[in-house]
């Protein structure tokens, strides 16, 4: 939980794979809000967070099983406003004297459906139902068959009879689809309504966060000195420029060149951060370290592990050389946070490690400082200009901690880096050369862990085939494939073949998240 000056939204989830969405559409409101599992919100919890309001987020499990996940009986003493969504709108009436059923066929309604008014007065619906109907976006098995006291229909549709529901004396709310998601187009102004409702001023801007936690570094801090993890993607980037502006030349970073960078990514990152930005720089050139290890290994989650163990060994051994260095920064986002933590407490699934998520081990004797843990990444975007980063360098594509490591499925070998630098500068030089690049969330190529056959000429070649990759999203928990021409596509090819030796073939990923993620490992 953290502490913050703002009023408080609380998003309570019960496993939903787009809560994440629900603080999204928030936060563009300028609410503070935060996720917490539900099996961490007691009455005790509640009575600290003191929510302005609380949003109950979908979830897969069904009401009626016995032990499946609720809230805490006190939240609905609390006094505030309460919106129930899928799975939350049915943990509500359930709770509250209403009756949930078992989903069939004819009550079941997975994808888009649309939803008609029963009474458009409420203020929840401002701006609903201009048109006689409204799109929305279903995902339930289970449905209400009978709404508590005190709530009334709102609206309805096929196979949700109580669509949405209210009970206006308690500012309790519930409804059966996802506003958060975009196939409910106008989501966004049933959230806008309901923090209004509740009272919000939607004073969660860029501008305050700096100066709130520039004033929060300082007193974390003191006169201790920071070593930042720097990798030269713009998360890291943003907290050491938030970190230096809040304790100066108190921060040195350690720049980790692992081996595992872009074409002449090193020089440029130093060049930057040194010439431009004027901070302390350390440039560890760590390479035969970390390939070293990373010999023949070929799962994609040791490379991970490997690479978090390795990046703790590094920084613990030029923090020993940085007298009175007590803490290590860190450019974890909340999305890392929230997808690092299981949600049921137990042996749930885990889409994938954060080399930079979970602290220090206890030798390093180092205490975390995370200025940016709390934000999402456009949101970082956001705090880098108003602390003045050039939007040229705001704007980079993502690049993540174990850099081509996890753009290399399979063993890792110094020949493999070589190509797949070369084709990936290529790759991007092509999108820039088209004016794509601001239009494009991220984009890179992965080498494939196979050789093709191909004709070169009048000789036969045996080499690696490429895939490329580039996609569309807003803040990379949700994607899709960018939709390049044809022409832009062989072109691109074809300059990678000829100017890259090594790949005789290539291909395009048009794989969306989900069910893919963005990177290949």
């Amino acid at each position: 939980m953290t502490e913050t000056s703002h009023d408080r939204l609380l998003i309570i989830d019960f496993g939903s794979q787009v809560t994440q969405l629900i603080a999204r559409r928030l936060r563009e409101l300028n609410v503070y809000c935060e996720i917490h599992p539900y099996q961490n919100v007691t009455g005790a919890f509640l009575k600290d967070f003191a929510p302005k309001a609380v949003i109950f987020s979908g979830g897969p499990d069904s009401v009626m099983r016995e032990g499946s996940p609720r809230p805490p009986s006190e939240v609905y003493d609390l006094g505030v406003p309460i919106l129930g969504i899928c799975y939350g709108q049915q943990v509500m009436m359930h709770d509250l004297g209403g009756r949930v059923e078992a989903g069939e066929h004819a009550t079941a309604e997975f994808g888009r459906a649309y939803v008609t008014p029963t009474d458009g007065s409420d203020p929840l619906l401002a701006g609903w139902f201009l048109e006689a109907r409204e799109q929305v976006w279903m995902s339930h098995g289970d449905h209400v068959a009978e709404i508590a006291p005190g709530f009334e229909v709102l609206g309805t549709s096929p196979g949700a009879p109580f669509a949405m529901t209210a009970d206006p004396a308690r500012r309790f709310y519930a409804v059966q689809f996802h506003p958060e998601v975009h196939h409910t187009p106008n989501g966004k102004t049933l959230y806008e309504n309901f923090v209004r409702m509740a009272g919000f001023e939607g004073d969660w801007t860029m501008a305050a966060y700096r100066e709130e936690m520039v004033q929060k570094i300082r007193d974390q801090v003191g006169d201790a000195k920071v070593i930042c993890a720097l990798s030269g993607g713009v998360d890291s980037s943003v907290a050491a420029a938030l970190i230096h502006e809040a304790i100066g030349e108190n921060l040195t970073c350690v720049f980790v060149d692992h081996g595992l960078l872009r074409l002449d990514e090193g020089k440029e990152v130093v060049g930057m951060f040194r010439d431009h930005m004027n901070l302390s720089v350390i440039h560890a050139e760590e390479q035969e370290l970390f390939l070293g290890e990373l010999d023949g290994v070929s799962d994609p989650e040791t490379k991970r592990k490997i690479i978090g163990r390795l990046f703790i060994d590094v920084f613990q051994k030029y923090a020993d050389q940085i007298e009175g260095a007590s803490f290590l920064a860190q450019g974890t986002l909340y999305p890392d946070v929230i997808e690092s933590v299981s949600f049921s407490g137990g042996p749930s699934v885990t889409i994938k490690s954060h080399h930079n998520v979970g602290g220090l081990p206890e030798k390093m004797g180092l205490k975390l400082v995370e200025p940016l843990r709390e934000l999402f990444k456009d949101e970082v975007r956001a705090l880098g200009r108003e602390l003045g980063l050039p939007d040229s360098f705001i704007g980079r594509h993502p690049f993540p901690g174990p850099g081509l490591a996890i753009r290399c499925p399979g063993e890792i070998t110094r020949e493999k880096l070589e190509i797949l630098r070369k084709a990936d500068a290529v790759y991007i030089d092509q999108i820039r050369k088209h004016g794509l690049y601001d239009e494009i969330w991220q984009a890179f190529v992965a080498i494939l862990p196979v050789r093709t056959v191909g004709v070169m000429g009048d000789g036969r070649t045996y080499d690696y085939a490429c895939a490329l990759r580039a996609v569309t999203s807003v803040d990379g928990m949700t994607a899709d494939y960018y939709p390049f021409t044809h022409e832009f596509l062989g072109e691109t090819a074809t300059r990678i073949i000829n100017e890259v030796k090594g790949i005789n073939r290539v291909t395009y990923d048009i794989t969306s998240k989900p069910p893919g993620t963005i990177e290949w490992e």
